[in-house]
């Protein structure tokens, strides 16, 4: 393949990367049209919000070993479709049920795309320094997307209804069923062993009931919650023990005795983790803190978005120079960092604090991500580079969905805890305090209620919710420096890497040890 032809297949991958990523943070900016409109439950909305990713991350492993076997590029063109329909059905829903089964749709759709979009670049650019290349453009397609949605979302709201952050999926997934065919390489494992429908099970039922115990757990325990993380716990430990003793696993979990894997996975999970929680918290501060219209809280979401390009983008620039463990050492640093200013936003007079947190928040994910992605594709065999994208794209997701639960509900409960004592306010009761107690929209909204404006709850409300930023900052301090020592740690071996390759240039572009025997397995297989 030529070069002008590996880099425009590239080009046409990302763009359903660049949807998907879009779609796990559009929605949070569209909720308060959406609600007014399909008035759901606080349990449907829960669902609206929730089921996406849900879906996305309990069938990531499934569908990347299905790629593996019938073919990655023939897995992009069942499920582009799909994720274009189930767009249709999101936009024009006229009841939260209908939204519901869309965004099921949408998860469904997604989870085929993503690991065979990372499992093609393996293909596509055999040469480890290219490859690296091309990770960064993936890498800048999913953060830059997810640091988009705020921005698409708000541009798009100041002027349609809500269902226009779906339907804008529609002319994308269209050209890429256009040139996606005739641009995109076949690849797939030429020995994939018997299908094995108790391991797909297993894995479907252990992500799913996994990550609606962690995410609805965070909110009260009771037994359905008990009752799906026993059920999840157990399904993947059996899914785990039954890998280890196929001869063709569906998903080789020999892999996570490789350090540099497991570390690197670690760190992308706590950087979305850390990403996502942190960006449920952004757009409201805008919009309601600073009392900025969507349209223009969006636009300074996108510091943020351009940010984590550059710092993708920039990633395997200064690898030629230094270490992947540097880079990323890095890129932590500057997570910290921005934490670190998250915590000052209360005493902001101006908003230029908060360029400056975008700034460095958007460059550090964007180093620490990107290379973290090739150590994990390069650890892997090639014929199993559907199956390690799968484990990296479900890290991806598991952590996106936990940041949300997990620093979005621990936030949003210091808020609550301080806010529903406002009952005793002139013009408040009971009723109301609880209303205000919700989110910081619906204190604002029983304030246009209260005889002078409601400035006090206003008041107490905007203090209550920085004060959950600052504990959402402060959860990220610890779990960015508790990644920065495992990156320290686990990717002593790509530091090694990068002195041998500097020493002796050519072996970057040399088959590793582990691939070359594979290779060698494979064939004598054959």
């Amino acid at each position: 393949m030529s070069p002008l032809r590996r880099w425009t297949a590239l080009v046409v991958l990302v763009l359903p990367v660049l949807l998907i990523s879009i779609d796990m943070s559009v929605l949070g900016i569209a909720v308060p049209a959406l609600s007014a409109d399909l008035q759901p439950t606080s349990n449907q909305l829960l669902w609206i919000i929730d089921l996406y990713s849900f879906l996305l991350a309990g069938l990531l492993i499934f569908t990347g070993s299905l790629g593996d076997r019938i073919g990655r590029k023939r897995m992009l063109m069942i499920g582009a479709p799909l994720f274009g329909a189930a767009s249709l059905v999101a936009a024009f829903a006229t009841s939260p049920e209908m939204l519901i089964l869309g965004r099921a749709l949408l998860g469904i759709g997604g989870a085929t795309l993503m690991p065979s979009t990372l499992g093609l670049i393996r293909a596509i650019f055999p040469d480890r320094t290219e490859r690296r290349s091309a990770i960064a453009v993936w890498a800048a397609a999913f953060g830059g997307g997810a640091a988009l949605g705020p921005v698409v979302g708000g541009l798009l709201l100041e002027n349609f209804s809500w269902g226009s952050v779906f339907l804008l999926n529609v002319p994308v997934i269209v050209l890429f069923l256009l040139t996606g065919p005739f641009l995109l390489p076949e690849a797939k494992d030429p020995n994939p062993g018997p299908f094995d429908p108790i391991s797909v099970i297993l894995s479907i039922a252990g992500m799913i009931s996994l990550v609606y115990a962690l995410k609805t757990g965070v909110k009260g325990l009771d037994w359905t919650v008990l009752a799906a993380l026993v059920l999840g716990i157990a399904a993947l430990a059996w899914f785990i023990t039954r890998q280890r003793r196929r001869e063709n696993p569906m998903l080789d979990v020999s892999l996570f005795r490789n350090s540099a894997f497991t570390s690197a996975l670690t760190i992308n999970v706590i950087t979305v983790f850390a990403l996502m929680g942190f960006m449920f918290f952004l757009p409201q501060y805008l919009m309601l803190v600073r009392g900025m219209g969507s349209a223009q809280a969006g636009l300074w979401m996108l510091p943020l978005a351009l940010a984590t390009v550059v710092g993708t983008m920039l990633a395997p620039v200064v690898a030629r120079m230094t270490s992947v463990r540097t880079v990323v050492m890095a890129g932590l640093a500057l997570v910290i960092l921005a934490f670190i200013i998250g915590t000052q936003l209360d005493t902001a007079a101006t908003i230029v604090l908060f360029a400056l947190l975008s700034a460095a928040f958007g460059l550090g994910v964007g180093l620490a991500e990107t290379l973290t992605n090739d150590v994990i594709l390069t650890a892997a065999p090639s014929d199993r580079a559907g199956a390690a994208a799968a484990i990296s794209e479900t890290g991806y997701e598991f952590g996106g969905a936990m940041g949300t639960a997990v620093l979005g509900t621990a936030g949003m409960a210091v808020y609550s805890s301080r806010v529903v004592e406002t009952a005793s306010l002139p013009g408040m009761d009971s009723e109301s305090a609880t209303a205000a107690s919700q989110t910081l929209a619906g204190a604002h909204e029983v304030a246009t209620t209260l005889p002078d404006g409601g400035a006090r709850l206003r008041e107490i409300a905007d203090t209550a919710f920085m004060t959950g930023i600052d504990l959402v900052a402060a959860i990220g301090i610890g779990t960015a420096a508790i990644t920065l020592v495992l990156a320290w740690r686990g990717l002593r071996s790509e530091s090694r890497a990068a002195s041998h390759a500097a020493a002796a240039p050519d072996e970057e572009t040399m088959p590793r040890a582990d691939e070359a025997s594979a290779d060698r397995a494979g064939a004598t297989r054959g």
